[in-house]
């Protein structure tokens, strides 16, 4: 019976290393390289150009899209961390869209952008649809529409509409980004999550966290102007950021679902603590643009 206990102390070491690689794996995928400090960028461009940042991450990386997967990566079984953690992404990044579409950029009357009408239709594909059409089809022409409208930005006249920079529309942002950890933060605040889903919820709230992170420097350097004379927004944004970024880059080895008086870590409410500092970080930015 030793070829038994080889074979099965084999099979443990595999998981134990092939865990260890994708920890590390999805610790490393979690740094995204965006600087919002672009030269010359026009109104609208920074906010755009991190929108897809995150977008062309995702799909350009070397397990691509993961939510429409073949099942044993998807995001019901298995290595499903990324998959999770997508589908997190792709809700901040569609609403972060259409309000950049229905409020940055427009005005009671005024006509939407098209292009950045159809960047939100694209993203708004099922995320786990594997063809006909595929998401990663899908997302990616969102990330082209992305671009075209910030190169709309810089033709003369500009065919793209650029931002309006007025707080009240700013408050918009603000208040559908609140309602998204709001719900991030119920989920991973609840009593009622199975053992297997705990790691679940954790990922998905640590995506769109991700995206808030990254947009909200863009959205700082595009207001910076209006911000002047008023340290306290630049204090709140960065305070805000810091949370998210913490929040996002929160990689334990194994998501633990500790008691309060366990031994053992519970890193739902550990993330929890970050995300929730982020939303009252962003009441207070919302109460100081409505002064």
């Amino acid at each position: 019976m030793k070829w038994l206990a080889y074979a099965i102390a084999t099979v443990i070491a595999t998981w134990a290393v092939v865990g260890l690689l994708m920890h590390l794996g999805m610790q490393r995928h979690a740094m995204l390289d965006f600087d919002p400090d672009i030269p010359d960028a026009r109104p609208g461009e920074r906010m755009a150009a991190a929108i897809a940042a995150v977008m062309e991450h995702e799909l350009d990386s070397v397990t691509g899209w993961r939510p429409n997967d073949f099942f044993l990566w998807g995001p019901g079984l298995s290595a499903d961390n990324n998959a999770n953690r997508q589908l997190g992404i792709i809700l901040a990044v569609r609403e972060t869209t259409r309000v950049l579409k229905d409020h940055l950029t427009k005005v009671s009357s005024d006509q939407y952008d098209p292009v950045l009408v159809d960047a939100d239709t694209m993203f708004r594909n099922d995320a786990e649809k594997l063809w006909f059409p595929s998401a990663e089809s899908r997302f990616k022409r969102g990330v082209a529409d992305l671009k075209s409208y910030i190169a709309g930005l810089h033709e003369n006249p500009p065919r793209s509409k650029p931002l309006n920079r007025r707080n009240i529309e700013l408050i918009r942002l603000f208040q559908a980004w609140s309602d998204m950890l709001g719900d991030a933060h119920s989920s991973l605040y609840r009593d009622d999550v199975g053992l297997l889903h705990t790691d679940d919820v954790f990922y998905h709230a640590q995506g769109v966290a991700h995206v808030m992170y990254h947009v909200l420097r863009a959205v700082h350097a595009e207001y910076q102007g209006g911000f002047q004379n008023r340290p306290i927004l630049d204090t709140l944004v960065e305070e805000c950021a810091a949370a998210l970024y913490q929040a996002a880059t929160l990689k334990p080895l194994v998501v633990l679902d500790g008691g309060p008086a366990s031994i053992f870590a519970n890193h739902r409410r550990n993330l929890d603590a970050y995300v929730n500092e982020a939303r009252q970080k962003m009441y207070s930015i919302r109460e100081e643009l409505e002064k």
